[in-house]
């Protein structure tokens, strides 16, 4: 088909243009991941000093836990309009507007009056909490666009190990920086993060988001009409049941993002519970074993995103949904023993092994809901994050009450015990998705030959051919067939 200057496959030069290409993208891909890395780590130093900060302007504990409700609340809204934001208006201007409002509000922080710091402190609240989901939707989402869906898993496996260092480092150093600098110098390194994520954001063409759903090339053109109005309408008020209802049509999605709520929960209460277990082993010096840990975990995660690297480069496969589904019982497993009072190094060998579980399931998560076509891509990675924010908010509030009455263990036993509850009915569901589709496979080979005759027909074949639009339509809702629970597109194209 003639015109385009771009080589044809099979000639020398297409596959030579297509690695230098895909090293392009990867090159900016890293450095976007970079800035990303320095947010981060703005945002898990604030984590720290904003608490303590709050808790001496105020004297309350429960101001703290105010703060953290406002903030999981907004990051909560923020998932249920992240699809209609990234569909209207592109996944670069969502990220570049969402470091810009979490860099100005720290900046509005540092400037207020003592008169207006309750106020100044609750806008901190509602802005990081609603823009740091409305970022992490949208560079999850659109990964597949900016470096291809063969390179997903790679991409999602270095953000992931980006945020997991930033973790480490903003918590390690918040409490240097505090007593050394002061919060007002915390706040504007903090600022400055974000304005560093920004300027990245700014440089990068970053595609996806707006228009991603649009015409795919050598489509019918009624097709591509129905597929622009799908596009337009992700901008309205029928994009929000949309993206419900493919995860209600795909149930092995649906019960996977349902999963990663019920995760969100039991991880509130190991976050509540390690300050108070700590306490416990030392309390002269509580923070020494929860730094500990957190990186002893955070050792684990980074080391398995290598090895999920190297495993996606040499097999060009994904770890997939069962890859998610055994991550999260080992992770919760692991969690529940690092509670059960074995001794300091039994203790860290623990902790790696929940931090190389976590890093599992992240990666295998992310490039899961990543096989959705990119028109519903964005409104699932929101739906994820209301969930995610909805389970740790919620298990916040139980598993602070039932710490003042239950010991440490037995809070996150029960927690990450409905974790590993679902994850194994969620584990059955895909092997019984895995039986139908051999039984299915092996109907196939058998060679019965389909009844085409009635097709065929030419008092049919016009309800036909829109039924079979109106199938392929229906079939690109689940790109890579998720639905299915075993295995993404890039397993599929795998073979």
């Amino acid at each position: 088909m003639g015109g385009t200057d771009r080589p044809a496959a099979n000639e020398p030069d297409g596959g030579v243009g297509k690695d230098r290409d895909t090293a392009v993208s990867e090159r900016r891909f890293r450095f976007l991941v970079g800035g990303y890395a320095v947010s981060s780590y703005g945002t898990f130093l604030n984590m720290v000093a904003l608490n303590l900060f709050v808790y001496e302007t105020t004297g309350r504990a429960l101001a703290m836990g105010l703060f953290m409700a406002v903030r999981l609340a907004s990051g909560f809204v923020a998932g249920l309009v992240v699809g209609n934001l990234l569909a209207r208006f592109g996944a670069k201007s969502v990220m570049l507007w969402a470091n810009i409002g979490q860099g100005a509000v720290m900046l509005l922080l540092v400037l207020a009056p003592d008169g207006l710091l309750t106020g100044a402190l609750m806008a901190v609240s509602v802005v990081i909490g609603a823009c740091g989901t409305l970022f992490m939707v949208a560079l999850r989402s659109s990964i597949p666009e900016m470096v291809g869906e063969d390179r997903r898993a790679w991409a999602n496996s270095l953000s992931i190990t980006g945020r997991s260092l930033a973790m480490v480092a903003g918590f390690a150093s918040a409490g240097v920086v505090v007593s050394l600098v002061g919060y007002t110098a915390a706040f504007l390194v903090d600022m400055a993060t974000f304005v560093v994520c920004a300027v990245t954001v700014a440089l990068l063409p970053i595609a996806g988001g707006k228009g991603a759903g649009g015409t795919a090339a050598g489509e019918k053109e009624n097709e591509g009409k129905a597929e622009a109005e799908a596009s337009a309408e992700g901008a309205g008020s029928r994009w929000r049941p949309t993206a419900f209802l493919a995860l209600a049509a795909a149930p092995g999605l649906g019960l996977m993002v349902a999963l990663r709520g019920v995760d969100a929960f039991g991880s509130s209460s190991h976050n509540a519970a390690l300050p108070v277990y700590s306490a416990s082993l030392d309390d002269a010096n509580p923070a020494v074993f929860v730094s500990a840990f957190w990186c002893v975990w955070a050792l684990g995660n980074i080391g398995a995103q290598q090895v999920v690297q190297r495993y996606t480069q040499r097999t060009g496969h994904t770890v997939g949904a069962l890859g998610f589904g055994y991550g999260t019982v080992v992770m919760s497993a692991a969690f529940i023993a690092a509670f059960a009072g074995f001794p300091l190094a039994v203790t860290a060998v623990i902790a790696l092994v929940a931090g190389a579980a976590d890093g599992l399931t992240e990666v295998s998560y992310t490039s899961h809901l990543q096989t959705l076509p990119a028109t519903l891509r964005g409104h699932a990675f929101g739906l994820s994050a209301t969930f995610e924010n909805l389970g740790f908010g919620v298990g916040m509030i139980l598993v602070a009450a039932a710490l003042d009455r239950f010991t440490p263990l037995a809070v996150v036993g029960w927690s990450h015990g409905a974790a590993i509850v679902v994850a194994v009915v969620f584990l059955l569901r895909v092997a019984g998705l895995r039986r139908a589709e051999g039984r299915t496979g092996r109907g196939e080979r058998s060679g019965r030959p389909a009844r085409a005759g009635r097709a065929d027909r030419p008092g049919r074949a016009g309800r036909t051919g829109r039924a079979g639009r109106a199938g392929l339509r229906k079939e690109q809702a689940v790109e890579g067939r998720p639905d299915r629970g075993d295995r993404d597109g890039a397993e599929v194209s795998g073979g």
